[in-house]
């Protein structure tokens, strides 16, 4: 296994609230497989790939998943 990501959940703490951009994917890649991501704007890729490199900026939190 290559890449295995079990329960993540990455919120934004704001203002108005929690605004939850991921909420509970599970997926793995196994060697030489290819997954692609793919989806509307706004629908947590960008927050999907920076949670798994740990890359979150503030007011993001990564709250589950390993």
């Amino acid at each position: 296994m290559l890449l295995d990501v079990k329960g993540l959940q990455t919120s934004f703490h704001t203002r108005d609230g929690i605004v939850r951009a991921v909420d509970g994917i599970d997926f793995h890649v196994g060697r030489s497989e290819i997954l692609g991501l793919v989806g509307e704007s706004g629908c947590g890729k960008s927050v999907t790939s920076l949670s798994i490199m740990r890359l979150i900026a503030k007011p993001g939190i990564i709250e589950a998943g390993e």
